[in-house]
């Protein structure tokens, strides 16, 4: 996911959203620690979209 990607998007739709990669997180880090999680690149991806959804939603709210 790209930044330009959030731009044009509402607070409401920024918000769905990081609850969606929240919830994607805790279960990739749950795998985790069962040992079934393949890739664990995927954790870093998970952890910068949340940051760049929060990113997004401070300039939506200023």
């Amino acid at each position: 996911m790209k930044y330009s990607d959030l731009e044009g998007k509402t607070s409401a739709d920024l918000q769905a959203m990081l609850k969606e990669r929240k919830t994607e997180l805790f279960t990739l880090k749950i795998k985790q620690k069962m040992m079934q999680l393949q890739n664990t690149s995927e954790l870093t991806v998970a952890r910068k979209d949340i940051a760049k959804i929060n990113t997004a939603l401070t300039a939506v709210a200023n």
